[in-house]
């Protein structure tokens, strides 16, 4: 690995014998890997959780997955670096950790969230869903989304309609793409800036909970 995305682990239940589900925890830009530790104990009991370090330092504090000059726009080499690392990442967490392959999850936040996009929607039988809260699909970027091939994934969409970093059009366009496939997509809007609120907390864990059951709709 390039640059290795440094991790550290949530609660979980250890059982040895046990293979777990699991959810890969993304942050956003300017932060690290403890940044989103505090959502470990609103999740199903049942996943193991891991939060991962973005490969870049950010200049003002903390970390960041890659440059950007404007909201949909990734830097491409940056781009394409942290997509390698965080598919490499995926993998030898996969082979090293109690996981169950079937039941493997993302969770990205703003930056952290066009990753767990990028991730999901080029590889789908690599995860069993991602949660994409306040970011955007990158679309621009020489990924190959595989539209007709997502079958198997479940995707939810959380966004602010008040969020003044990433616009409630970014998501509203990945609600329009996503309509279109096969995957199992729930989508929600917030009354809310760019942040996780009470109210997307309790959906998409309730939602977690439902994939973990078979009973997730959207």
């Amino acid at each position: 690995m390039k640059s290795p995305l440094h991790h550290i682990f949530g609660s979980f239940d250890r059982k040895p014998s046990t293979l777990h589900p699991a959810i890969i925890l993304l942050h956003g830009r300017g932060a690290d890997e403890e940044d989103l530790l505090g959502l470990v104990p609103y999740l199903d009991k049942r996943l193991l959780a891991v939060a991962v370090r973005a490969p870049y330092r950010f200049p003002f504090a903390g970390y960041t997955w890659y440059d950007v000059q404007e909201v949909g726009a990734p830097d491409p080499e940056e781009f394409q670096h942290s997509y390698e690392a965080l598919l490499e990442f995926v993998e030898h967490f996969k082979r090293n950790h109690p996981v169950d392959p079937e039941h493997l999850f993302l969770f990205g936040f703003s930056m952290g969230a066009v990753m767990s996009f990028a991730l999901s929607l080029s590889h789908p039988e690599m995860v069993r869903g991602t949660i994409a809260h306040s970011g955007y699909i990158p679309e621009q970027n020489n990924l190959e989304i595989r539209w007709d091939a997502l079958g198997s994934l479940g995707v939810f969409v959380a966004h602010g309609i008040h969020d003044p970093v990433i616009s409630i059009d970014h998501a509203r366009r990945a609600k329009e793409r996503l309509s279109r496939t096969s995957v199992r997509l729930t989508y929600r809007e917030y009354p809310m800036a760019h942040q996780i609120s009470e109210a997307s907390l309790g959906d998409f864990t309730r939602w977690l909970s439902g994939e973990l059951d078979g009973t997730s709709s959207g």
